[in-house]
């Protein structure tokens, strides 16, 4: 588990990262007061198809594929608490505190549950039952900051390579650019203060046009 004062530098990062994610797609979006919260629990249930919860066939949990969803519901949750509060110093010692917090849940789907009626019942982003959810998926803050700044990153990527018009190419010389991506940000360090550029310059290099 990251120190506290790591886990805030690593929060603000990524708070930075969406708020130019945003605002990237709409300048006003903070005024546009898009439902973040029915992104949210709209990709619990998606996730849950993923993790497994039918007790009348064989299922596996593709854990990998859950972890990319965790990171997904990360993006809208830093979004919603944005929308929230314009001071990102105290967002990111709130959400650093709460991602420390002692695990109770044992079973993932309940986690997974309470995360989504959060964000139903209050239109909130619970960052108590997120972490119960990183932990039964063996995902540390660490994990989330690495897989989150590589596929913000990577959005950023496809932006100005064209995915808007579609001239986007997203097959690399037979890999996906989501499989580049994992391949690029498994060899680079996280702690670097470049991790950032170290990831987009990766992705550059890889890029087949």
């Amino acid at each position: 588990m990251s120190d506290l004062s790591t886990s805030i530098k690593q929060i603000k990062q990524m708070l930075t990262m969406q708020n130019a994610m945003n605002t990237r797609v709409s300048d006003t979006w903070r005024a546009d007061n898009f439902e973040w919260y029915r992104a949210i629990w709209v990709e619990c249930a998606e996730m849950l198809d993923h993790h497994g919860w039918k007790w009348w066939k064989h299922q596996e949990c593709d854990v990998p594929q859950v972890q990319l969803e965790l990171v997904d519901i990360f993006h809208f949750g830093l979004s919603l608490r944005l929308m929230k509060e314009s001071n990102v110093d105290l967002i990111a010692e709130q959400l650093a505190t709460e991602l420390q917090q002692s695990v109770e849940h044992t079973d993932f789907k309940l986690a997974l549950e309470d995360l989504a009626a959060a964000a139903v019942a209050n239109k909130d982003f619970d960052g108590k039952s997120f972490t119960a959810c990183m932990a039964l998926m063996n995902m540390d803050l660490n994990e989330l900051f690495r897989q989150y700044v590589g596929k913000n990153t990577l959005n950023f990527f496809r932006q100005d390579y064209g995915y808007k018009d579609g001239t986007y190419i997203k097959i690399w010389n037979g890999k996906e650019d989501n499989e580049v991506l994992a391949d690029l940000v498994t060899a680079l360090d996280t702690s670097s203060d470049d991790f950032q550029s170290n990831v987009y310059n990766g992705l550059k290099a890889a890029y087949p046009a």
